[in-house]
């Protein structure tokens, strides 16, 4: 394997590691050299690392709840009293719990910001303590890896996903922040927005295949990307958003300004918003809001949300 490729001698965690995603995406970093601290509430997490032991691997299981706040000072340590270091952390574990806002109860609500949102910050900040404190006992940058899982949730604003479109959106927020602060130990953070058929999303992804035989859906296919984020040919890569999706990654721009009101005097009066804001929006299609639908012509299938 070419070496900018290999993840030899690294160390990866990967949480909600048992099933789906995480598990094609720990399974992709292992085939690739990397050992695997597999992360999942049950049973399940050993049974990835039996999978990966079997194949000629090195794995761990560690079972617990991401979003409580010990668990990432747990899998750090996990990673470096087992292997010896951190190198790289796939933030992948949620949960989902759809309704419509006006039928929104507050548990919904907690239960997926904690584990989505609190979950990849809770990791991350233990990541980014081991990074700093190695960076500085080496006196320079270090090797570090952050994937974090966003969604194109956030994009959407998808109707019966408040929740989850909100902690989505907060991920990707933590990702730029992460990439900002951690620059200069070395670490670099980035986002993926995956199309990949699990049991969390199976009800809106139907089956087909495209060149290559392989499920369009398949989460292999994320979990090539993500082992190519980790690797070392990703060096130059940070602060980034991508859609994953059959044979594709799509690079997201940054959003841009679309229009700019400047008060005539320097201070708006509010007959002077109305006078420019106003006719701005009357001929102007009321369905173009924030919302980045543009990115849905990705999808082939005509699904407009994940």
């Amino acid at each position: 394997m070419n070496a900018d490729l290999s993840l030899a001698g690294r160390t990866a965690v990967v949480t909600g590691a048992g099933a789906g995603l995480g598990r094609a995406e720990a399974l992709a970093l292992a085939a690739n050299g990397a050992n695997v601290v597999v992360n999942d509430m049950g049973p399940a997490a050993d049974d990835v690392v039996a999978e990966i032991t079997k194949a000629g691997g090195q794995a761990v299981a560690v079972t617990g709840d991401v979003g409580d706040w010990s668990m990432g000072d747990t899998l750090v340590s996990a990673a470096v009293d087992t292997f010896g270091s951190l190198d790289v952390v796939v933030n992948n574990a949620g949960v989902l719990r759809d309704k419509m806002l006006f039928n929104l109860s507050e548990s919904d609500w907690d239960d997926v910001v904690h584990v989505h949102l609190k979950g990849h910050a809770a990791v991350s900040r233990a990541a980014a303590a081991y990074w700093r404190g190695a960076s500085k006992a080496a006196g320079g940058p270090v090797y570090g890896r952050v994937i974090n899982t966003a969604s194109e949730a956030f994009l959407f604003g998808s109707a019966g996903q408040a929740n989850y479109s909100a902690a989505k959106a907060g991920i990707v927020a933590l990702t730029l922040s992460t990439s900002a602060g951690l620059a200069r130990y070395g670490v670099r953070a980035n986002a993926i927005c995956p199309r990949a058929r699990t049991a969390m999303t199976e009800a809106s992804f139907a089956a087909g295949t495209s060149p290559g035989g392989l499920d369009v859906m398949a989460p292999e296919r994320v979990g090539t990307f993500v082992s190519y984020l980790a690797s070392p040919a990703s060096e130059k890569i940070s602060g980034q958003v991508f859609v994953v999706y059959g044979d594709m990654v799509a690079l997201l721009a940054a959003p841009t300004v679309e229009q700019k009101f400047t008060a005539a005097d320097g201070v708006f009066s509010a007959e002077e918003f109305g006078a420019q804001i106003t006719p701005y929006f009357e001929e102007r299609d009321p369905r173009r809001t924030y919302a980045a639908y543009n990115v849905a012509a990705l999808d082939n299938t005509g699904t407009t949300q994940m």
